[in-house]
């Protein structure tokens, strides 16, 4: 009784750990860009720059988009928009020679000398309404027995300073990243592969959802707030994934699964917290 009331309050939370998420596709494109993978990789990056290799290099199997559909994995843009101590550093695809379109943003609000909030937000074309994960502790484990039932454990808002990319991006000498690539512009070290079915990539990025959590309630509200300034989005690609936008809300609302486009569901979110 106790385990049940214990997942029942968080639940009302909103909060679903991303390990414990149902595997379903949802039948959205953006879940064959994995968002907890991206976070890792960005974790792990020296830099900006370094951050866009790891992102497009295939043995990290964290890309698994083909936005023009011809037939090959799109190459990812970084793009770094920074303002008043708040960085909103853009996941982007050229669609063609003249369209581009966002696929995620990595919104981080410093809020003191050695503390800085961030959130990954999926682009709503990709992912849906409200589609964010975040980091959670690495030594969160087991809260069975820890708390007395009908109370949910606290939500614990992990403190970034410390990634070697946050620092980086707030050093003096930091030089704002924007990509210098375009369409069919690219670095040397990129080779192009084939994008595999959903349940393949799904399988491949599991090793990625440890120390994170999907919420839907935006806590970084000055980067994201860039973000949507910045936005940029394309018509054509909207036009073309109509369909498969309202499919892939169904399945997200309970209608549905199974399809090999997408990722697991979304799960909830929690607002405020604490800093650890």
């Amino acid at each position: 009784m106790k385990k049940i009331l214990l997942s029942l309050s968080i639940a009302a939370l909103g909060i679903i750990p991303a390990y414990s998420q149902n595997s379903d596709s949802t039948g959205l494109p953006g879940d064959n860009l994995d968002l907890q993978g991206v976070l890792e990789l960005f974790k792990n990056s020296e830099s900006l720059e370094a951050f866009e290799k790891a992102i497009n290099t295939e043995s990290n199997e964290v890309n698994n988009l083909d936005v023009d559909e011809d037939g090959q994995v799109d190459y990812i843009k970084v793009i770094d928009h920074a303002d008043s101590g708040s960085h909103a550093i853009t996941l982007q695809v050229d669609v063609n020679d003249k369209e581009s379109q966002d696929i995620a943003v990595i919104e981080i609000d410093k809020t003191g000398d050695e503390t800085a909030d961030l959130q990954i937000t999926g682009d709503e074309e990709f992912y849906g309404a409200d589609y964010i994960v975040e980091p959670e502790e690495e030594t969160a484990g087991s809260t069975e027995g820890k708390f007395a039932s009908g109370f949910a454990p606290p939500v614990v808002i992990v403190n970034v300073w410390a990634w070697r990319p946050v620092r980086f991006i707030y050093a003096p000498t930091y030089v704002v990243w924007v990509s210098p690539y375009r369409y069919r512009v690219y670095p040397p070290y990129w080779k192009p592969w084939r994008p595999v079915a959903w349940r393949v990539h799904h399988a491949r990025v599991v090793r990625y959802h440890h120390h994170c959590r999907v919420v839907h309630v935006h806590r970084v509200a000055r980067a994201h707030r860039i973000a949507h300034r910045h936005r940029v989005a394309s018509n054509g690609y909207h036009q073309r994934n109509a369909g498969r936008r309202a499919n892939g809300n169904g399945n997200r609302n309970g209608n549905g699964g199974g399809n090999r486009n997408g990722g697991g569901h979304r799960g909830g979110g929690g607002g405020g917290g604490r800093h650890r």
